[in-house]
């Protein structure tokens, strides 16, 4: 990074990674601009019309799809606005991906594929194109004090469609503090990063642990697919939503990413955090006190 601060645009800037990565980066006196529905300056990511002013004087981007890599579209959509960045001048783009998702894989391709064509057309040696680095997640320990397992965690019971597959739940604030550092240091372009927590617990383990850290009673109860998808249709969540937490639960729990990687060390040179860190301090937080 130069002496005059480049701007920084942080797609879904006041989600559970994006809000993040914007206060370690304004925490520097580094420039960002935030890229939200409801931001000063609107970025959608179904109006391309609002993309190109989002990105005007950018140097650097952290591309957050809404609502998930995996839903319809997610690759066209991605890979337009890579190819538009390139063309604006943006030099480093940050994806965050999802780990053992397939469409998250082609997203990733898009993206890489966008960066890599702009600096093909426009030669060798000119400097056009863009870096580009892939932060690949595992579930984030967030979704339970911040996310769709709130509520089930504040009435005291979680009842997933997740059996005894351990999953290496990871810290948002290690993905924000590993977004801010390929975001602004050098040594991380063309690089994918799985990130990962430090050891895998299953879901029923999980909830066991914040029951453990808040002091209440907080149950884990297995259902089947079935009942998962009436009971969100019973709280008249949408279809589209309904399949797609299907899907997730289908897939990405299957055993494909019952593994750890020493990724967020890498980068960070210190480890991931541990789900039961992130418990105690939710609790301590107030995250789970409810009414």
């Amino acid at each position: 990074m130069t002496q005059h601060h480049p701007m920084t645009l942080v797609l879904g800037g006041t989600g559970k990674t994006g809000s993040r990565l914007v206060s370690r980066l304004t925490a520097r006196d580094l420039p960002v601009r935030i890229g939200s529905r409801s931001g000063g300056l609107p970025f959608d990511w179904e109006r391309p019309a609002t993309w190109g002013p989002a990105l005007d004087g950018v140097h650097a981007a952290y591309v957050s799809y809404y609502p998930d890599l995996a839903v319809p579209g997610a690759v066209e959509a991605v890979g337009a606005f890579a190819e538009l960045a390139v063309a604006r001048g943006v030099r480093r783009l940050v994806l965050l991906s999802g780990r053992g998702e397939d469409e998250a894989l082609a997203c990733e391709r898009a993206l890489a594929a966008a960066a890599e064509s702009g600096a093909a057309e426009s030669g060798a040696g000119t400097g056009a194109g863009a870096d580009w680095t892939v932060l690949r997640c595992s579930w984030f320990s967030q979704n339970f004090s911040e996310g769709y397992l709130l509520g089930p965690v504040l009435a005291g019971e979680v009842a997933l469609p997740a059996g005894p597959v351990g999953e290496p739940f990871l810290d948002a604030d290690d993905i924000a503090d590993v977004a801010a550092a390929v975001l602004t240091e050098d040594g991380h372009a063309g690089r994918v990063y799985e990130l990962t927590g430090p050891r895998l617990l299953t879901f029923a383990e999980a909830t066991a642990t914040i029951a453990e850290a808040t002091g209440r009673p907080v149950r884990y109860a297995r259902i089947s697919p079935e009942e998962f998808a009436a009971g969100l249709a019973a709280e008249q969540v949408p279809a589209g939503v309904i399949a797609f937490l299907g899907y997730l639960f289908g897939t990405i729990l299957d055993g494909r990413n019952a593994s750890v990687t020493d990724d967020v060390r890498r980068v960070l040179g210190r480890p991931a955090r541990d789900f039961a860190d992130f418990a105690r301090a939710a609790a301590a937080s107030g995250a789970w006190d409810g009414e």
